[in-house]
This record gives structure tokens, C-alpha cells and sequence, in this order.
């Protein structure tokens, strides 16, 4: 079968890989679509983010959803022909974080399209794939596989989320509106926020999130000083999420929230220099969201109820044979939020 490898910056080649044999408690899946993600732009554009660096080449993708074409033998409550989506989180289940429900802190994680650990793993941009029957999780008729493969960004919001703890009845600020804001943006809403201000610098960026259900979308490249009426009596937000990484969005904020606000960190890009003396005088709360597990059963079961709908996020989607086109529009801010590769 065909899959799309990454070895050095820019070099994505489109190779011959061998099919993998199915265990007694696996599933082989016919890719129908997947999503490109951030880190599949910084793995391709850059080799890595922060210390982490492909070393070897690697499989990229991680956002997919198919149709199931063979079951092993001990797999029941899914037969041939399901529709499901793929969460890529595969934990051990066995060391001490995984007994203590932080399977996103799995000391053995096999997370595909991952080069944290070496050999990396490999990634799910593939015509089929063998995954274990865990991972699946059956998509309702009326969705589409296109998006049942934005589960698994729609679970990184879901975790942030949960790492904020309530937001009913809470004012939220929401600084970076790619597609993880965006769905942030949407999460919060269908969570109980009673206000959501979104910034970026991208008016593509801002119109999806005023799509998601912003209620005011602030433009910092073109007024950096957007947010300073709601740094009056020490602040307005209740909570904070960071989904841009950038060190100027997150400085930017601070004066935004009150005292005691909760911040959390979910864009990564590298580290920060941070104003402490804010943060300790206003008593903030700096909470970090990594990936996710459960969260992506919800965001599934949010899909196929349509209570989230991602398909205003969906910018395009190209056969994956025209993969350089698919990495170049997904790279432009400009003209793309979600951009996937049909492997049909």
C-alpha cells in the first residue's frame, strides 16, 4: 500500500509500505480521510517542534477516520464494513500514569504520527492500517469521514476543557482561532460560557471563530490594544485558553483576566518568558492541557449527535496523491482553517 513519509524538512514522498498482520484483538481499516495537523506541519516544515525532531522516516498522520475491512478473532461488537473513527492514543495501561487515569501521560505511549520516542511511530496517512479494536469508535450514518476525522482536534478541546474545570456561566477568552480554537470556541459554548471573546491576527481565523459561536472576535494584529478595555478593575475573563503558543497572545492576556482566573496552555511552539509578578498578584492559575484520552469517546458521541458541528472548519480536501498542494494550502492561514487528504 501507498503512505505519505516524512524524512527531512520538506521531503514528504509518497512510498510503498508493507501491510501489517491483525492480531486476535485488532481491526485492518480502509483510511477513507484524515486531517492535517499542526504537527504535521512542523514535522514538515521544520523536522520537529521544541526537542522533538524526526530522526528517521516516519509516517506522518494522526487525525483519520475509515471504514473496518477485517476483524481479528476475538473482536466483537464490530464487523466488517463499520464506519468508525480512529483515536490514535494508544496507551499501555499498565504504568503508574495509566493507573491513575493519565493515559495521555502513558510512559509507554504509542501515539501515531509520533517522534517523541525512537524508533518513532509511525503514522496513520496510509491507504490501510491495523489499530487495536479499542481505538475504534462507530461513526453514525449521517456523518461524514471526513468529519469523523476531526475527533480526535475536537478531543484536544475537549481537554482543555476539562482542565479549566466548570465555565458555566463563565467569561472566556480564546487567544489563537486555528482549528483548535476554533473548536475550543465551540466546546466552551456548548459547556455553558456565557461569553466568549476570541483574538487572533488571521481574518480567516476570526470569521471561523465568529462561525463557532464567538460572541466578539478581536483582531491584534491590527489593534494590539483590542483587549485593554477588559483589563478594567483588574480583568474581566474568568478563563483563558492559549491555543496559539505565541508568547505575545499569552502576555497580551494577562491584564484581560481577574484574579484567581484559570489559564490554559495548549499551543506549544516553544518556551516563554513570562511575567510573574502579574501572574502571582492576581492570584492566576496556569494549567497545561497535552493531548487527551477519554475526551475522544465524547467528541465522537458530540459529532454523531451533531451537538458540535465541525463542517464550517472543513476548508478543503484533496486526494492524497496531491499531498504537496493538501501540506501547501494547509500552511497558509489566509485561505485554510482544516485541510485533509482523501485516501479513497
Amino acid at each position: 500500500m501507498k503512505a505519505l513519509v516524512i524524512h527531512p524538512p520538506h521531503d514528504l514522498r509518497l512510498e510503498e509500505v508493507e501491510s501489517e498482520s491483525i492480531g486476535l484483538a485488532q481491526l485492518r481499516v480502509r483510511v477513507i480521510a484524515g486531517g492535517i495537523c499542526g504537527s504535521d506541519l512542523h514535522y514538515y516544515h521544520h523536522g520537529g517542534f521544541g526537542t522533538v525532531r524526526v530522526k528517521e522516516p516516519m509516517i506522518l498522520g494522526h487525525e483519520v477516520a475509515g471504514t473496518v475491512v477485517d476483524v481479528g478473532g476475538a473482536v466483537t461488537g464490530i464487523a466488517p464494513g463499520a464506519r468508525i473513527a480512529i483515536s490514535p492514543s494508544r496507551p499501555c495501561g499498565h504504568c503508574r500514569y495509566c493507573l491513575e487515569g493519565r493515559q495521555n501521560h502513558c510512559l509507554n505511549m504509542r501515539f501515531f504520527g509520533s517522534a517523541m520516542p525512537t524508533p518513532h511511530i509511525h503514522g496513520a496517512f496510509r491507504q490501510e492500517i491495523v489499530i487495536d479494536a479499542a481505538q475504534a469508535h462507530l461513526v453514525a450514518d449521517s456523518i461524514t469521514h471526513s468529519e469523523a476525522a476531526m475527533a480526535e482536534p475536537l478531543s484536544v478541546a475537549l481537554h482543555a476543557i476539562c482542565q479549566a474545570g466548570s465555565i458555566l456561566g463563565r467569561r472566556v477568552l480564546v487567544t489563537g482561532c486555528g482549528p483548535i480554537g476554533a473548536l475550543i470556541v465551540m466546546a466552551a459554548r456548548r459547556a455553558g460560557a456565557v461569553e466568549i471573546v476570541a483574538t487572533d491576527i488571521s481574518p480567516t481565523a476570526l470569521a471561523a471563530a465568529l462561525a463557532a459561536g464567538a460572541d466578539r472576535i478581536l483582531n491584534t494584529a491590527e489593534d494590539p490594544t483590542a483587549l485593554s478595555a477588559y483589563g478594567c478593575d483588574k480583568g474581566t475573563f474568568d478563563v483563558l485558553f492559549e491555543a496559539s503558543g505565541s508568547e505575545k497572545a499569552l502576555r497580551g492576556a494577562l491584564e484581560a483576566l481577574r484574579p484567581g482566573a484559570v489559564i490554559v496552555q495548549i499551543g506549544m511552539s516553544g518556551d516563554m518568558t513570562l511575567p510573574i509578578n502579574i501572574i502571582t498578584a492576581k492570584e492566576l492559575e496556569m494549567r497545561g492541557s497535552f493531548r487527551f484520552h477519554e475526551e475522544f469517546a465524547h467528541a465522537v458521541s458530540f459529532l454523531n449527535k451533531r451537538l458540535i458541528d465541525v463542517r464550517p472548519l472543513i476548508t478543503a480536501s484533496f486526494p492524497f496523491t496531491r499531498f504537496n498542494e493538501a501540506f501547501a494550502m494547509a500552511s497558509d492561514r489566509t485561505q485554510a482553517m482544516k485541510v485533509q487528504l482523501s485516501f479513497e
